[in-house]
């Protein structure tokens, strides 16, 4: 019998997450699905110089390895570094150049099977599968989307995407009870877009759970999309 071939998944970090940091938060999942899937991770294109600000600035907050320079995919704020998930910005600043990094990596890094996104990083990508959904041909839709305490992207010209009709790809939607940066609603309500959306819920807080539990999810989600 041959070999199951593994599944290629571009991985989107959050805000204030370096693409160093975001492979080392990750270890135990892609432990967990070693044979299953490669995550290919992938951070934001913009610095985030403001000491102040990040993206949820609380108790479940993942700071960036002191070595690394925390990045973000885009500012809520037109003079300052700072995100906020939760709040409705007058600017989404840097989007354009978020959407088209993710596009370099589609066409560079992959193909891809699926994304997963974490925090920003997941409402980056239901918006990248928004826009793809719509035509938009730098993005091609994949097969799965996973995302991570996700929330609806908010601002001018990015909510309108999400909400013009259900997003038709199988999704896996992970949140915890306890998330103090981004609340379970939130999660919820992004889960809501999309047609027949698998929740995963675990009693901790803002991070990517990878215990057994979850791990049996992930490889029963992936499962489908085996080759």
């Amino acid at each position: 019998m041959a070999a199951q071939q593994r599944l290629r998944v571009l991985a989107l970090a959050g805000f204030r997450q370096s693409e160093r940091g975001f492979r080392e938060k990750t270890g135990a999942l892609r432990k967990a699905l070693r044979g299953r899937a490669e995550l290919v991770c992938l951070s934001g294109p913009h610095l985030v110089t403001d000491a102040a600000g990040p993206e949820g600035d609380g108790p479940d907050s993942e700071p960036c390895l002191p070595e690394e320079q925390p990045r973000g995919w885009w500012f809520s704020e037109q003079e300052a570094d700072v995100f906020n998930a939760l709040s409705q910005p007058t600017v989404c600043r840097g989007l354009e150049e978020a959407l088209g990094t993710v596009a370099q990596a589609l066409k560079k890094l992959g193909p891809f099977d699926g994304l997963l996104g974490f925090s920003q990083g997941a409402a980056l990508a239901a918006l990248v599968c928004a826009l793809g959904q719509a035509g938009d041909t730098r993005f091609p839709l994949p097969r799965f989307i996973i995302l991570v305490s996700g929330f609806c992207p908010r601002g001018l010209g990015l909510k309108e995407p999400i909400l013009q009709g259900p997003l038709l790809l199988p999704s896996l939607h992970v949140f915890g009870d306890t998330d103090c940066v981004i609340p379970s609603q939130e999660s919820m309500q992004l889960a809501s877009r999309f047609t027949g959306a698998i929740t995963l819920t675990h009693s901790g807080g803002h991070f990517i759970p990878a215990a057994a539990a979850q791990r049996q999810a992930y490889l029963k989600f992936l499962d489908q999309f085996a080759e």
